[in-house]
């Protein structure tokens, strides 16, 4: 059997913020000692307000325990084709969970939203994202794909994450690095996402999937061949011992998979 993701099933949120801070603070030393920035991807959904509770406690000084805001270049992993003051907005629910609430003293990240002069073009939508990606990483004729430090994801109750839906024909994608999708199963339609060979290709990339809701497809991700086909359990194949789960006990309820209580 090959290296497998890290399963972490907490008892609270208040657990599971704890540990999630852990990691990500980790992840951001980890990418300032490399390159002095934290390049990090997220989603929308839950995340954004687990992020908060996570991270706006205050730490206890140490270095091990501060969130370098001013250190951070934010981007999407997907978002959808809308105005970004839209309730649809994954940049709008980000800003109001928690960018909105940084305290000064921590600093403020760069954020890369998507440019809305190209929301009635979803493909020159995705094309102008990935030039910010370019603009920040690498040119494309110089690397195959960038490498972000953290990719902070969510997962559906079909086992989708970013806007990567299963039985789509994106998951096969593997020359763009953002790709537009004008078919979303789920409203709205119209998006753009991070590609599967993006999205496995980071340094650490980490779910966060809580509540009874999420019990069944986690059993079908974690313990069935079927669930492994999946978009998060192709994120589970292609990216190993790189993705760590933090769910809570409601989620992994009946999941036969070996869970840790912490990191």
């Amino acid at each position: 059997m090959g290296k497998q993701p890290n399963l972490y099933s907490f008892s609270s949120s208040d657990a599971l913020a704890k540990n999630l801070r852990s990691y990500v603070i980790s992840s951001q030393n980890d990418g300032l000692n490399r390159h002095d920035a934290f390049k990090i991807a997220v989603s929308g959904g839950s995340l954004p307000a687990v992020l908060a509770k996570a991270l706006l406690t205050p730490g206890n000084g140490t270095p091990e325990d501060t969130v370098r805001f001013d250190k951070w270049e934010v981007f999407f992993a997907d978002e959808r084709a809308v105005p970004l003051d839209h309730a649809d907005s994954n940049y709008k629910l980000l800003k109001s969970e928690l960018l909105d609430k940084i305290p000064a003293e921590l600093g403020q990240p760069i954020v890369h939203p998507i440019d809305v002069t190209y929301l009635d073009d979803v493909q020159e939508l995705a094309d102008q994202y990935e030039q910010e990606l370019v603009k920040s990483f690498a040119a494309k004729d110089s690397v195959k794909l960038p490498i972000f430090d953290l990719l902070l994801l969510g997962c559906g109750p079909d086992g989708h994450t970013c806007s990567l839906f299963p039985n789509h024909s994106l998951l096969r994608e593997s020359d763009a690095w953002v790709a537009p999708i004008s078919d979303s199963p789920k409203p709205p339609a119209k998006r753009i996402t991070l590609t599967l060979p993006l999205v496995t290709h980071g340094l650490k990339i980490a779910f966060v999937a809580t509540g009874e809701g999420k019990k069944d497809v986690m059993k079908k991700i974690f313990d069935t061949e079927e669930g492994q086909g999946l978009p998060c359990g192709l994120v589970n194949e292609g990216g190993a011992e790189k993705v760590s789960w933090f769910t809570d006990v409601s989620a992994t309820q009946g999941v036969g998979f070996p869970k840790r209580g912490s990191l």
